[in-house]
């Protein structure tokens, strides 16, 4: 039976393919499931080197937002890029990922963010926020990014004026506010 009475539908639950967690299954959810099999099944990263739905919690003139990062993928031990996903156009997407980036861990600014609607993707470094490339194959796979891993500096992102930036950029771009105009809180899960 399909609930209609939140802002999602949701159609039951599923499973996280990555941890075994009982998620809502919402057509949102299904994407996110998808983009973890492809980097699992099709792109040759372990599910250990995956880590799902991490969240940067913000509070400014009294509105609290919690971005969420639908993956972060670690390579060597440190974290190399994270994958934001959103229906609709990339472009909108891409000052947040890249705030979302440079402040997620606390020892260094992680150096790409991948933007994806499920159908397109922007590979993006993070240092300038510059388009590296685009379409769903500019995600790099696990061989590539060994190689990206070698090349890129895992710089600290320590400037208090630089980080407060950031997260005010997340505040505002990722402040969830609902069809009927005023502030949805997001379902469990999702």
């Amino acid at each position: 039976m399909i609930d209609t009475s939140g802002h999602h539908l949701v159609y039951g639950v599923l499973q996280d393919c990555l941890t075994g967690e009982t998620l809502p299954d919402t057509d949102d959810e299904r994407v996110r499931q998808g983009l973890a099999r492809l980097l699992t099944e099709q792109l040759g990263y372990e599910r250990t080197e995956l880590e799902p739905r991490q969240t940067i919690d913000t509070c400014y003139n009294g509105i609290a937002v919690q971005t969420r990062i639908e993956l972060t993928v670690r390579v060597g031990g440190r974290r190399l890029f994270i994958v934001r996903y959103g229906p609709g156009s990339l472009v909108t997407r891409e000052t947040a990922a890249v705030a979302a980036a440079r402040v997620l861990d606390p020892d260094y600014r992680i150096p790409f963010a991948v933007v994806t609607n499920g159908r397109d993707a922007e590979l993006l470094e993070t240092g300038r926020g510059r388009v590296l490339a685009t379409g769903m194959d500019c995600i790099p796979d696990r061989r590539r990014a060994e190689v990206l891993a070698q090349d890129c500096e895992f710089a600290p992102y320590a400037d208090p004026g630089l980080r407060d930036k950031a997260l005010r950029i997340l505040n505002t771009f990722d402040r969830e506010v609902c069809c009927a105009g005023g502030s949805c809180a997001p379902a469990a899960g999702e």
